[in-house]
């Protein structure tokens, strides 16, 4: 059975671990106050489901998602992702994380930041444009008509197919933005953010996608 390895315990790491059970992964899932503070998630959660700490969660993932605030991006264990993928939630919000002169000047991208952090790792985009109670409510099955759909970015094709296979087993169809230089057109902002929206809708809006005020 494929393990989950969850780092960060927020609303989006609870929410895809509460996905991730019902699809049938286990999960590994920690966050920074220790494992003990995570009881009645578990409970919650049930025997699928164990609490640690990041770098056990790390250690123990097949597949692993990376779901802490941006300042805290170099806190995410290193060698214990080494040749894994890493999913990546995150987004940039300076008013939380302090301003950041290479994102503001468009110079790299959020999960761009995440890949160079974890240079043996394969970082891929995803479940950063959706918010955390509708990762658990708005998923149908395949071929629903109208499907909610959600963007990936990555410069792994086998990430890609990582969280598109984990996408559809949530219930979600998939666009792919390219690698990880354009992730920042789902992001904070930007058209295609936290709004409902099937394939055709989510294409669409990639391309509206502005940076810095200018089209790209």
């Amino acid at each position: 059975m494929t393990i989950l390895g969850i780092i960060g315990a927020g609303h989006i790491g609870s929410q895809v671990a509460r996905a991730a059970v019902k699809a049938g992964y286990d999960v590994v899932i920690s966050n920074s106050r220790g494992p003990e503070t995570l009881s009645a998630l578990i409970e919650e959660l049930g025997p699928r489901a164990r609490a640690a700490t990041p770098t056990e969660a790390a250690a123990a993932a097949d597949i692993a998602v990376v779901t802490v605030p941006l300042k805290a991006y170099r806190e995410v264990p290193v060698a214990e992702l080494a040749g894994k993928v890493v999913i990546d939630t995150n987004n940039y919000y300076f008013e939380r994380d302090g301003r950041i002169d290479a994102l503001d000047n468009g110079e790299t991208t959020v999960s761009g930041m995440l890949q160079e952090h974890l240079p043996t790792s394969r970082v891929v985009k995803g479940f950063n444009h959706i918010k955390a109670v509708d990762i658990t409510t708005d998923g149908t099955p395949a071929g629903t008509s109208d499907r909610r759909a959600l963007a990936t970015s990555s410069d792994s094709t086998a990430a890609i197919d990582v969280v598109t296979a984990m996408y559809d087993e949530f219930g979600f169809d998939t666009v792919n933005a390219g690698p990880l230089s354009e992730s920042w057109r789902v992001e904070r902002d930007q058209p295609a953010y936290v709004v409902r929206q099937n394939a055709d809708e989510l294409v669409a809006n990639l391309a509206l996608a502005t940076r810095n005020g200018d089209t790209e």
